[in-house]
């Protein structure tokens, strides 16, 4: 038989787990094979690329689905535990579980929209391009990376995550190297900041960074930016970067633009954007050219 689709794997991923144990993947992988009846051949399918079979490919999609559902808990790596709302969930008894069927929660809807939380009226239309299906495909893998790699940053220690925003500011071009531009200052007495960096190569001026590795749920608030410019005054600058892994209140926002100080916000979403693009803490795992008739070489004038 054909490989299932991802979706066709969502209800029996749930309810391989459901006994609120934490399962290693590979048996969950192992089962769903089993109950699917997947065949010698089946799992020796690869993807195009030809390096990851894909019944794994599409068993681990539905598992980011359902995780990004809030259905499934994959905070300890490579194991996986039913949720509170997946047992809710299951006790419905649903026929199917499905993307349609996973829009019904919010942090799903933000998943697929990226930073938009609005209800889609279908997640994947009806009629649609090749082009549209391939940018709308890069657009849900780098969702999931960048959800992904917020966790990531989340585990580690509040001075990893110092370190990491001096290293991505080097990355984004400000003062060349990390030993010459960037220095981490996290530790008792330093003034409220964490670090500052060199604004250009020849180190005329200098911009003081905050760091705050805080849980999604807290906000930076309006106190928060007015310590760090009270600090950026007895430092005696002007400019400061203010970088957490949460999100800033409106408040806040506002408060960072006062009139004389020139202070950058970087929440969680914009950092974990930021590192992808200039390939911090990332690497590509596969590349696709798009190449089209070159109307030149065909020309006979």
């Amino acid at each position: 038989m054909p490989v299932p689709s991802y979706e066709d794997f969502m209800l029996p991923m749930l309810h391989a787990i459901d006994d609120g144990k934490i399962h290693p993947i590979n048996e969950v992988i192992n089962e769903l094979s089993i109950v699917f009846n997947l065949s010698d051949e089946d799992k020796i399918e690869l993807l195009p690329s030809g390096k990851m079979p894909v019944y794994r490919s599409r068993i681990g999609w539905a598992k980011t689905y359902l995780k990004k559902a809030g259905l499934i808990d994959n905070s300890i790596r490579g194991k996986v535990k039913i949720t509170e709302r997946g047992t809710r969930v299951l006790q419905s008894k649903p026929e199917r579980i499905d993307s349609q069927f996973l829009i019904q929660f919010d942090e799903f809807r933000t998943f697929m929209n990226g930073t938009k939380t609005e209800v889609l009226n279908t997640v994947i239309p009806k009629i649609i391009s090749p082009e549209e299906r391939l940018q709308q495909s890069y657009q849900e893998i780098k969702n999931s990376l960048a959800s992904d790699l917020l966790d990531q940053i989340l585990s580690m220690s509040p001075a990893f995550f110092e370190k990491l925003v001096v290293e991505l500011l080097v990355s984004m071009g400000y003062g060349g190297s990390l030993r010459e531009a960037g220095m981490i200052l996290g530790k008792s007495g330093d003034g409220g900041v964490d670090g500052l960096i060199k604004m250009d190569k020849l180190g005329i001026d200098e911009i003081f960074i905050q760091a705050k590795r805080w849980d999604r749920t807290n906000s930076v608030s309006s106190v928060d930016i007015r310590n760090f410019i009270g600090a950026l005054t007895i430092k005696g600058s002007k400019k400061g970067v203010f970088i957490t892994t949460s999100k800033f209140t409106k408040e806040a926002l506002s408060v960072s633009q006062q009139h004389n100080f020139k202070v950058a916000l970087i929440d969680g979403e914009k950092l974990v954007n930021l590192m992808i693009e200039y390939n911090l803490g990332v690497s590509t795992s596969e590349q696709y050219s798009i190449k089209k008739i070159d109307s030149d070489y065909f020309s006979e004038d």
